[in-house]
């Protein structure tokens, strides 16, 4: 009989928590759970959602135990996993890191270029908090972080607490390898072998094949050369224009680099003078997210707690709560489970920095992870993810040190960024809008 897990959801007041609820509920007989909590530390908003969740466990399970809660002690104690997804700053700030970068041309985007050191700034303290909370009341836990932007985090929780059971991972290739799925009209992405490599949102997969071994690429390849990443049928978490944009770009990104797949975030680094050309400056992607799903899931939840039922309510579990909820799996009951993570190179990539925070294969199981050998990397890619590591690393350092010199040359490593110049105005407003969040820079 397998054992039954506490799960604790830190960030509670996300909009994604009823769906990652609802995910754990859908998987009880491969994840069996006794214990649901959240934890946020804005009350109101996560009272919400709370509600809302407490009636939807109610109906399906109403043997697990729900709480919700704002006290670190009372959340952390007796959990098994900690799924950790903070926005710091909720979306008014991720607006900023939109806009603020748009005002000089450059890329608006909440995990690349200035937007997402932005946000790395914001992110790596209460990330470290997670950690220390968890090693203080639940030591034998693990932290499951899919906070964004996941490189910088990685690499934080690298540097700040390198023994500790955290484990970093990100939704956005699993939802491009169900695309390829659907394309290939296979069940799920689960009939697929890959291989991949890269960093946390700049990613190219160099293999793709059938449990019998037959190659799958050149169909995909086909595919993506007419029509990127798109699709003609509604499923899939990604549906709006922003995002339709954004896979569509997978067709010129596949003639800069043909002998691979691309992550389509390398849209924002390769075509860095498009994306800002076809940007709307006034209303950023923060805004579309904003107007849509915050509102749709507010309203949800408000409806729920009014009629005192989920029936009919329409929050489903998405691709990226499945991943979580395989990963937690994996580690929970062996399951060896092939998964994409974020991990110290070590050797895995041979001819890229030992230290780098890559996104690779890793066979998954109860004592953590093991990282699959990827060899010897191209000289273009291997090119770009160095320029990308270094700002990553350099933004780290910053934080630690308190360094304004370390985070203008952060922003002007960034690929996104045409000068040192027009970093440092972009790094004088990124300041004044995080007065709230950063460390004091000197």
């Amino acid at each position: 009989m397998k054992k039954k897990n506490s799960v604790l959801i830190a960030g509670g007041g996300s909009t994604y928590t009823p769906g990652i609820v609802m995910t754990l509920l859908e998987n009880m007989d491969e994840f069996p759970v006794r214990k649901i909590k959240l934890y946020d530390n804005d009350k109101e908003r996560q009272e919400t959602l709370a509600e809302a969740c407490k009636i939807i466990i109610a109906e399906k399970a109403p043997e697990v135990e729900f709480l919700y809660t704002t006290d670190p002690e009372e959340a952390f104690t007796d959990v098994d996993f900690v799924m950790a997804q903070l926005r710091v700053g909720k979306y008014a700030m991720r607006e900023q890191d939109e806009k603020i970068p748009l005002k000089y041309d450059v890329v608006g985007q909440e995990t690349c270029g200035p937007g997402g050191i932005a946000y790395g700034m914001r992110s790596i303290g209460p990330v470290i908090e997670l950690i220390d909370y968890m090693e203080k009341y639940s030591p034998n836990a693990w932290l499951l972080n899919y906070s964004n932007p996941a490189a910088i985090v990685a690499e934080a929780t690298r540097r700040l607490r390198p023994n500790s059971r955290i484990i970093n991972i990100c939704d956005m290739p699993v939802c491009l390898e169900e695309i390829m799925a659907r394309v290939l009209k296979l069940n799920s992405r689960k009939d697929m072998e890959v291989r991949y490599y890269g960093l946390n949102h700049f990613g190219w997969w160099t293999s793709i094949k059938d449990k019998d071994g037959n190659d799958l690429m050149e169909k995909i390849k086909e595919h993506v050369r007419l029509r990127g990443y798109t699709e003609d049928i509604p499923a899939g978490q990604h549906k709006e224009e922003s995002w339709l944009e954004a896979m569509r770009a997978a067709k010129e990104l596949l003639e800069i680099e043909p002998e691979t797949l691309p992550n389509t975030y390398l849209k924002y680094y390769l075509m860095a003078d498009d994306t800002v050309a076809h940007a709307n400056k006034d209303y950023t992607r923060a805004n579309e997210v904003m107007d849509r799903r915050e509102k749709q899931i507010f309203e949800t939840c408000n409806k729920i707690i009014k009629d005192g039922t989920s029936e009919g309510c329409g929050i489903k579990s998405s691709e990226h709560s499945t991943y979580i909820i395989d990963l937690a799996k994996a580690l929970a009951y062996n399951t060896k489970e092939r998964m994409l993570l974020i991990v110290e190179n070590k050797g895995a990539i041979e001819n890229f920095d030992r230290t780098a925070m890559v996104e690779i294969p890793c066979i998954v199981g109860k004592d953590g992870y093991e990282p699959m050998v990827m060899g010897a990397i191209p000289t273009f890619q291997k090119g770009l993810m160095e320029q990308q590591v270094a700002s990553e690393k350099l933004t780290v350092e910053a934080w630690i040190e308190g360094s304004y010199q370390k985070l203008w040359q952060a922003i002007t490593m960034s690929k996104t960024v045409p000068s040192a110049k027009v970093a440092k105005l972009i790094l004088d407003d990124l300041i004044e809008a995080n007065k709230e969040f950063w460390p004091i820079l000197k």
